[in-house]
């Protein structure tokens, strides 16, 4: 069981994390407009079903 919790303690520490480098990256952005706005890169992995049949070729 404490293996469960220190598990799921660890896996939510990382996302925090993610979120806070994601806010970070932003502020900078903002206060640093010379080097260009701040994009994230967005996808799905590339494959038919998420991207919309965007990238996929029709038949």
């Amino acid at each position: 069981m404490l293996d469960f919790v220190i598990a799921a303690a660890v896996i939510m520490a990382m996302l925090g994390g993610w979120i806070l480098v994601q806010q970070m990256a932003r502020r900078f952005a903002r206060r640093h407009p010379e080097f260009g706005p701040y994009t994230e890169k967005r996808g799905c992995g590339g494959n038919c079903s998420c991207a919309g049949g965007e990238s996929c070729q029709k038949k």
